[in-house]
């Protein structure tokens, strides 16, 4: 989509390939995939949004890419519908989130004004404590500046990525923290799904018990 099967030269493909890396992706599967999006299956490829509402006043966004509309279309409001959620018309659901470049580094890696400094300096709107580490907010065409000056400080960001960041979020706490992170898996599962956002929050205890 970027205009080139080279990273070099496409941002949103050198994204990709960054957080394939950081999910430990086999180079061999990570140059496969990009063939494959390079020939003539792309024609056939499009890229789709869903929005959708779950349980208890959650919120979905839902980016995917596939060959069949109808059939993906079907499959994500299924899973919804299974998880007391459903899909929703365009536009109700995308004002709630706001498209920023989104950074975390966990605590106990680099000192917090050094950090924040940086990120500052690269063009970072913010940082925030987020429990166990730091949340760096930026413009989306500021992130690979500010993921790179992170980097350049001999650390490893926990996970780096332009994302759909909740204006309010709905905290969930037991059975309903597991209910929503059973909808969340499933969703992130379906093998046409890119990305998912949601403004739930639970706490880290909620999600290793699940």
């Amino acid at each position: 989509e970027g205009g080139s099967s080279d990273p070099a030269h496409n941002l949103k493909l050198r994204d990709a390939v960054e957080k394939a890396k950081e999910a430990s992706m086999p180079g061999d599967n990570i140059e496969r995939a990009i063939k494959k999006a390079s020939g003539a299956d792309a024609a056939n490829m499009t890229e789709v949004a869903y929005e959708g509402y779950g349980p208890f006043g959650t919120a979905f966004l839902v980016e995917a890419a596939t060959d069949n509309k109808n059939r993906t279309v079907g499959e994500i409001r299924h899973l919804l519908g299974k998880h007391a959620g459903n899909l929703a018309a365009e536009n109700s659901v995308a004002w709630l989130s706001s498209r920023k470049g989104q950074i975390f580094v966990e605590k106990g890696k680099i000192d917090e004004d050094k950090l924040l400094a940086a990120a500052l300096d690269a063009g970072a709107d913010d940082m925030n404590d987020d429990e166990s580490g730091w949340e760096i907010v930026c413009a989306p065409e500021r992130f690979e500046a500010v993921r790179d000056a992170v980097k350049a400080l001999g650390v490893e960001p926990a996970s780096a990525a332009v994302a759909m960041i909740p204006q309010n979020y709905v905290k969930l706490v037991g059975k309903e923290a597991q209910q929503m992170l059973r909808l969340m898996e499933a969703i992130e599962d379906h093998d046409d799904v890119q990305h998912v956002w949601a403004n739930f929050d639970v706490e880290e205890k909620e999600i290793e018990a699940s």
